[in-house]
């Protein structure tokens, strides 16, 4: 038995460590999902398409947050404020600069990741439910603040931007929507891919020992400064690259877009797919796209209470998310196969 299948058998709390070795799926695995993320746009109409894009951004703005929470420890309310200023550090770049949208995508990582970086710092001297609200507090006003008077010439103000969605190079025949589906994919994969390399480093072990124990990591010499606000920065990141992603797909920016809403969403995603388990960072996503679709389909009067109801029994029934059924799944493919 693996240390996860240890941790979901004997019924810990849904918020949990996990082994490096456990954040990731098996490589057959990882290569039927590929080809299925390749092969399905071909064969999909445009509005799923674009759902399955949407689908991705998100999925990257969760497992930013997982490896913040999930990898380092630290919990945080405040996504979608790096989220909003990804996605609008894109516009404005793309629609007053004429800047090509591949290029606005790491401009809008590298200013996320120095403000989440600083804001890390005074997050310091704050831990578990003080440092949520510390987050908190700064999704509340980011949207306030890209309302101010000042920034209205380049943000659009209250009415927001819109964003010219671009077409596929080279004279390929493929669809808008298409074609930003497999530059979405493209980036997607690669921040994976860099983000299991990053937590299988030095620096990923790092985080997981500042996670399991403060005060133990400190004493083996880790500089636990120095990687809780590296942590901050890299899902800072991620997540205005993210946000960025989702400028260019919606075509449109505002400041209502990047509320508490978006982050307590961001956050459902992650405890929905597993806390600290990559793979779940994209179910999690799928959640909070279909799932309030699924409850207004049940019951347009009631669909917030049919969402809550849907939301407890995910919680109840696999309080590991979707990294639990993996496992299970697992387990009996594994039973299957020695009969």
């Amino acid at each position: 038995m693996s240390a996860a299948e240890e941790v979901v058998a004997e019924g810990h709390e849904a918020v949990e460590a996990v082994p490096k070795r456990a954040m990731t799926l098996g490589t057959g695995t990882s290569v039927v999902v590929l080809l299925l993320l390749i092969a399905v746009p071909l064969f999909a109409k445009n509005f799923v398409i674009f759902q399955l894009t949407q689908l991705l951004y998100l999925g990257l703005a969760v497992l930013a947050l997982n490896i913040l929470t999930g990898g380092s420890g630290q919990f945080s309310l405040g996504q979608s404020a790096f989220y909003g200023i990804g996605a609008y550090i894109t516009a404005v770049m793309m629609e007053q600069f004429n800047i090509p949208y591949f290029l606005c995508l790491p401009v809008a990582g590298v200013l996320c990741f120095g403000v989440g970086f600083l804001f890390g710092q005074p997050a310091l001297r704050l831990s578990g439910v003080y440092l949520a609200l510390a987050t908190f507090a700064l999704a509340t006003a980011m949207p306030q603040l890209l309302k101010l008077n000042f920034l209205e010439p380049w943000t659009g103000g209250v009415q927001g931007l819109v964003v010219t969605k671009p077409d596929a190079p080279f004279g390929l025949k493929m669809s808008q929507d298409m074609w930003l589906y497999y530059f979405t994919l493209v980036v997607v994969l690669a921040i994976y891919v860099a983000s299991v390399n990053l937590l299988r480093s030095r620096s990923g072990r790092a985080f997981m020992a500042i996670r399991d124990n403060e005060i133990a990591a400190s004493a083996m010499g880790v500089n636990v400064a120095l990687y809780k606000t590296l942590a901050f920065g890299v899902s800072a990141a991620i997540t205005g690259v993210a946000g960025g992603l989702s400028a260019i797909a919606v075509q449109f920016v505002a400041p209502d877009s990047f509320t508490i809403t978006l982050a307590i969403q961001l956050f459902l995603g992650m405890v929905v797919g597993g806390v600290g388990w990559l793979p779940g960072s994209i179910v999690g996503a799928a959640f909070i796209i279909f799932v309030p679709n699924i409850a207004e389909g049940i019951s347009k009067g009631l669909s917030g209470a049919v969402f809550g109801v849907l939301l407890f029994l995910v919680i109840y029934l696999v309080p590991h998310g979707a990294r639990q059924l993996a496992i299970l799944g697992q387990q009996l493919a594994g039973r299957l196969r020695k009969n």
